[in-house]
């Protein structure tokens, strides 16, 4: 199936991200989810399929990618499923009419389909920088949680996503792209340059060594990632025929940037690209030569690469929920912050659930069913670390 035809809906709406894509749809569907592609069109039609290309007959004002995946096979359970739209659905949420006829039939699909929950977490703003900051929040979202609440949402004890990040404004010339960012990451920036650091465009041979380097990072950082197969799907699915950077309409893909010393890679980063927004959602890095500042680098590079690119925003991928340094993020967001970009706080993930017995059941088994899995994948990074 030709990905274009959703990819060309998708892009056309507020707010469009990558993993509302036909690509992370087929992502899924190879771990055990199912894709549904759901559209909203103008004259009151609404069509969900697990086919992207959708009969449309009159234009499409809201559309989303909703991943369901089965969690029992037999007994009376049988039917038992989770639902999940990720960063979903696309539309115009100030439309309190739209609003009201997407979420009507978000939440019948999700009875019919005999959903323990529906999970969303579209991108609605609720304010921008730091909570404290006073900046005005954006009237959609400041009153959609109550909205949420009164038809029966709940807000997610599991964020799949992050709920903030930190967006980098790309339509300032590089020079001035530098200067919004704070002395010491310009400084960084330079030292990697003097002390010999050089960025490459990566190909589908470096994946195997990239994932060495992701499970190097996550041992030493304390984080658990997948098994190896898994992001060599995600990094072959979205790679450009020719990993280089060209018009618009190649889009979705992702670009692997590697940072080496003397031909050695020492921090590689995956910068996702669609619709006009760039993203940092993979970041890796060795122990060997830190002190040369090669991920100050690497970012420059990934910033430069998404304006010539014609993309308007790089997401940075990630802030505190809270913002002091008692989150787990606040060294990492730290550097982000010193690239330039500015606090974006969205609405977080909410469910729907048709059935509470089975949402309270899963959700009390389901941490201990995690903790198990990330045990074992803790020790699996190891294994492939020799």
């Amino acid at each position: 199936m030709n990905s274009n035809f959703w990819n060309q809906i998708v892009s056309a709406l507020p707010s469009p991200h990558f993993l509302q894509t036909y690509e992370w749809g087929q992502v899924k569907a190879k771990y055990g989810w199912l894709p549904y592609y759901a559209i909203w069109t103008q004259d009151g039609k609404f069509q969900i399929s697990t086919n992207p290309q959708l009969s449309i007959s009159n234009h499409c004002v809201a559309a989303a990618l909703i991943l369901k995946r089965q969690i029992l096979r037999g007994g009376m359970a049988a039917r038992l499923s989770v639902l999940y739209s990720p960063k979903g659905p696309l539309m115009d949420w100030t439309n309190a009419a739209l609003r009201a006829r997407v979420l009507d039939d978000l939440q019948s699909f999700a009875k019919k389909q005999g959903a323990i929950f529906l999970k969303m977490d579209p991108d609605v703003v609720l304010g921008r920088g730091f909570p404290e900051d006073g900046k005005i929040p954006a009237p959609a979202g400041f009153a959609l949680p109550e909205e949420l609440k009164r038809r029966g949402w709940r807000y997610s004890a599991e964020q799949i996503q992050f709920k903030n990040t930190v967006m980098v404004n790309l339509s300032a010339s590089e020079e001035e792209l530098l200067m919004r960012m704070k002395s010491k990451t310009r400084y960084n920036i330079r030292l990697a340059e003097k002390k010999g650091v050089t960025v490459r465009v990566g190909a589908a041979a470096d994946f195997g060594m990239l994932y060495k380097m992701y499970a190097e990072t996550s041992a030493r950082d304390g984080f658990v990632i997948r098994d190896e197969n898994y992001y060599l799907t995600v990094w072959k699915t979205f790679a450009p025929k020719d990993l280089s950077l060209g018009a618009s309409d190649k889009l979705p893909l992702a670009i692997p940037l590697i940072a080496e010393v003397e031909g050695e890679p020492v921090a590689a980063i995956f910068l996702f690209l669609f619709a006009g927004r760039a993203y940092y959602v993979y970041g890796m890095s060795r122990s060997v030569h830190r002190e040369k500042m090669p991920t100050y680098l690497l970012q420059w590079e990934a910033l430069k690469r998404a304006k010539a690119a014609g993309c308007c925003d790089y997401d940075l991928w990630g802030a505190p929920d809270v913002f002091d340094e008692s989150d787990s993020m606040w060294g990492v967001f730290r550097f982000k912050e010193g690239l330039g970009g500015e606090v974006v706080r969205t609405l977080g993930a909410f469910d729907f659930a048709p059935n509470l017995f089975w949402y309270k059941l899963y959700a009390d088994v389901m941490p201990r069913l995690l903790d198990v899995m990330r045990a074992r994948g803790k020790e699996k990074v190891k294994q492939a670390l020799g």
